[in-house]
C-alpha cells in the first residue's frame, strides 16, 4: 500500500513559503492555455465523497492532493495529503499552486479558505446532505465544476439505477443503535438528522435514539431507553472499544436485545456515511448486516 505523503511546514518557514506559493499559483495562471481555462488543471479535493465522486467520473488526473478523509479509492491514497478536513492551512494548499478547491461542507476552518480564496483561488463549496438527492447535487457540482457535466449525468443515472436493482427488505424493520468513538469517554450516538440516521433507513432500520438531533455522548439512561436490536459501528471505533464483544458487554448495552443476541454490524466509515457514490453498496451491505438471520 502506497503511503501518502501529510504536508507540514515549520511555523517559522509559512510566511516565505505563503509568498512562494503565491507567486507559484500567480505563474500557473499565466501558463494556462486559453482554450483549457475553464478546465482546471490542479484541483485540491477536501472531503472523501467528493474524491469518490472525482475518480468516478474519470477526473483523477486533474487532482493534486486530497484531503485524510479521502481514503477511497486506493489510488488516492498515493497523493498528497493536505490535513484534515476540518484543520486546512493555507500554506500547504497554495504550495501546491491549485486552481480549484473543491470542498465539502463543514472544511475549514472558514478563515483559512478565505485567505485561499482572496490569494486566487477558487473554492467551490459543496454541500453535504445525506440523502439520495444529496448525492445527486454533489455530483452535479463536482462535474460541471470539472467540465464533466455528461460524465456525471450518466453516473447519477448509474447510482439511482444501482439502488433500484437493492431487493427490498422484508420482515419487520430492527431497531438500530449507531456508535462512535472519538477519543475518551462514552461513545457519540446518532441522533436525527444524521448521516447515520438517514442511511440505516435507507437500509430498513429504524434509529434507536430519536429524541435529539446530531452525535450527543451516549448515557445509560439513553441506552436503556433504546432498547437497540443491533449496534451499527464504524470499524475503527469496533477496533477502538476493543472488538465487538467488548462493545456488547458495555454496562450500558449489556441488558439490550443486541448485546442477548449477539447482533453487533461493522462498516468503513466512509462508505457508511460518505453519502457518495458507492452509496448502493454502502446500503446493500448494511441492510445484509441488519437483515441477517442469528449473530
Amino acid at each position: 500500500m502506497v503511503r501518502r505523503t501529510v504536508m507540514r511546514f515549520p511555523p517559522r518557514l509559512r510566511p516565505a513559503l505563503l509568498r512562494v506559493a503565491v507567486l507559484l499559483l500567480v505563474l500557473s495562471m499565466l501558463t494556462v492555455d486559453p482554450l483549457h481555462a475553464s478546465a482546471p488543471r490542479r484541483a485540491i479535493v477536501v472531503g472523501g465523497a467528493l474524491t469518490e465522486i472525482v475518480y468516478a467520473l474519470g477526473a483523477q488526473d486533474s487532482v493534486v492532493a486530497v484531503d485524510a478523509t479521502s481514503t477511497y479509492p486506493p489510488a488516492a491514497d498515493a497523493l498528497p495529503d493536505v490535513g484534515y478536513m476540518r484543520r486546512l492551512a493555507a500554506e500547504p494548499l497554495l504550495s501546491l499552486a491549485p486552481d480549484l478547491i473543491l470542498a465539502i461542507e463543514g472544511a475549514g476552518p472558514p478563515a483559512v479558505l478565505d485567505q485561499v480564496r482572496a490569494a486566487g483561488v477558487r473554492v467551490l463549496d459543496v454541500p453535504d446532505q445525506p440523502s439520495v438527492a444529496g448525492v445527486h447535487d454533489k455530483v452535479r457540482r463536482v462535474a460541471q465544476a470539472l467540465g464533466r457535466s455528461d460524465e456525471g449525468e450518466a453516473l447519477i443515472q448509474s447510482l439511482d439505477a444501482r439502488l433500484a436493482a437493492l431487493r427490498p427488505v422484508e420482515g419487520a424493520a430492527p431497531r438500530v443503535l449507531f456508535l462512535m468513538s472519538v477519543g475518551e469517554g462514552a461513545p457519540l450516538a446518532a441522533g436525527r438528522d444524521t448521516p447515520a440516521e438517514a442511511v440505516i433507513r435507507l437500509a430498513g432500520g429504524v434509529n434507536a435514539l430519536d429524541g435529539f438531533t446530531g452525535f450527543k455522548p451516549l448515557s445509560p439512561e439513553a441506552a436503556a431507553a433504546a432498547r437497540p436490536d443491533v449496534v451499527l459501528v464504524p470499524t475503527r471505533t469496533l477496533a477502538g472499544l476493543g472488538g465487538a464483544e467488548a462493545i456488547l458487554a458495555r454496562p450500558e448495552l449489556a441488558g439490550s436485545p443486541a448485546a442477548q443476541a449477539k447482533r453487533l454490524v461493522a462498516m468503513d466509515t466512509m462508505l457508511l456515511l460518505g453519502f457518495g457514490p458507492r452509496l448502493p453498496e454502502a446500503v446493500a451491505e448494511l441492510a445484509a448486516g441488519l437483515h441477517a438471520k442469528g449473530p
